[in-house]
């Protein structure tokens, strides 16, 4: 078991390389079980997610060869299997990906009901709705879905939620139909940057599937799909943590890599509390020296402000000048890193779906824990902004989503050691 001590006060001053989005790979990863041509992914990012969803793919009869440190060559040579075992589905909630591609190409899939971190119920329904509807017949039994199709044919279906549309509900469906027979079209699709990632990389397969970016997506089936090449778009969440990091420091930073496109609404609430954000050579830079204002937001599906970003965002806000209001519409009981940024002075009060933060001048380090992946980043942030030492315990969350991020941190300015707990 090992932990962060972070050393406060150092400002943020340098360049940092963007990583390929977590939350990209792992779907395209799943998706490649749809054809038995090898299929080789560029900017995929070293993550223990990563590292899960390759096991999961060669028990289910995939090989998975790194090139080289970020690209990665998938090849299904065996497609006896169509179980994903709850030993390696339970460790984090994107397992259920494989759902789709196994039932499309398989006809039949036994998935254990995921895990991961828990930021509240995040239940699967829009994914059965869906695939009931391509035709297959589904049940839950002893903690797994089990799913049987025969022959799946396309559909109308819509795929609206109690929180608004669903990423991997999209996925799932999106993979599904593919290889279905005719025309499926789903309507209030997810529309997130990954979703469309996901879109651009199944027709570079061989897929035909129209309205990538949009809310209704319509997929023509086609027998077969073939390999490719494909590189994952950078990683939005990353980014925007770096974004946060050098906020709280008031700091400079030059992200590479990163896409401004995939970041409206993070640009516009960080600009409407000081910060200058400008992009260059497909690169994004910051500067904050001139102070954090309040600022209130809300945390939407895409194209609002992502729920991945709340608790970085509200780390910022601790330090800001004035009272800010954080509402949370996606997972209403995200707010588990309030707690952990008040042990170290942050004066926040939260409730169900909303959390008022009223900035003071400065945080203490302290002794905290991280509950989830994003907790762990918003506690970084934290602690840079600290003054003293922070000890950030329970980093397994964080090696999840972050390739490497203490020694980038290191590298712009930061002193972060990674030590046994």
């Amino acid at each position: 078991m090992k932990k962060l001590l972070i050393e406060g006060g150092n400002q943020l001053n340098g360049t940092i390389q963007i990583s390929g989005a977590k939350n990209a790979a792992l779907p395209i990863m799943a998706n490649c079980l749809l054809t038995q041509e090898p299929v080789i992914l560029e900017g995929i990012p070293q993550l223990a997610d990563i590292k899960t969803m390759c096991e999961i793919l060669n028990e289910l009869g995939a090989t998975t060869e790194w090139l080289s440190e970020n690209e990665l060559k998938i090849c299904v040579t065996k497609e006896e299997k169509n179980t994903a075992s709850y030993e390696l589905v339970s460790k984090m909630r994107a397992s259920i990906c494989v759902l789709g591609p196994l039932l499309s190409k398989r006809k039949e899939a036994q998935v254990s009901l995921p895990g991961g971190c828990v930021i509240g119920t995040r239940p699967i329904d829009l994914h059965i709705k869906g695939l009931e509807k391509l035709g297959a017949s589904i049940t839950i039994e002893n903690g797994f879905v089990n799913a049987t199709a025969d022959n799946l044919k396309g559909t109308k279906i819509f795929l609206g939620g109690q929180f608004g549309s669903s990423v991997l509900a999209t996925g799932n469906i999106l993979s599904a139909a593919v290889l279905a027979e005719g025309k499926t079209t789903i309507n209030f699709a997810a529309c997130e940057p990954e979703i469309e990632d996901l879109a651009k990389f199944l027709i570079a397969c061989g897929a035909d599937i129209e309205g990538t970016g949009t809310h209704r997506l319509v997929i023509r089936g086609v027998k077969e799909l073939k390999g490719c090449r494909y590189k994952i778009i950078p990683d939005r969440i990353e980014t925007g943590t770096f974004l946060a990091a050098a906020m709280a420091t008031q700091g400079s930073l030059t992200l590479q890599g990163a896409n401004l496109d995939h970041m409206d609404a993070v640009i516009e609430t960080m600009i409407s509390a000081g910060a200058n954000i400008s992009e260059e050579d497909n690169s994004i830079f910051i500067e904050s020296k001139n102070g954090i204002k309040a600022v209130d937001f809300t945390a939407l599906a895409y194209p609002g402000f992502p729920t991945d970003m709340q608790a970085q965002m509200m780390a910022v806000l601790t330090i800001a000048e004035g009272t800010s209001i954080v509402t949370e519409k996606i997972f209403p009981d995200r707010f588990m890193h309030a707690s952990e940024l008040s042990r170290m002075g942050a004066n926040i009060k939260s409730e169900t779906g909303k959390a008022i933060v009223v900035g003071v001048q400065k945080l203490s380090g302290a002794k905290v824990m991280a509950s989830d992946l994003r907790a762990s980043a918003s506690l970084i942030i934290a602690g840079l902004a600290a003054k003293g030492t922070t000890e950030l315990n329970r980093i397994y969350h964080l090696d999840r989503g972050y390739e490497k991020i203490e020694e980038k941190l290191n590298n712009a300015g930061a002193r972060i050691q990674r030590v046994d707990a």
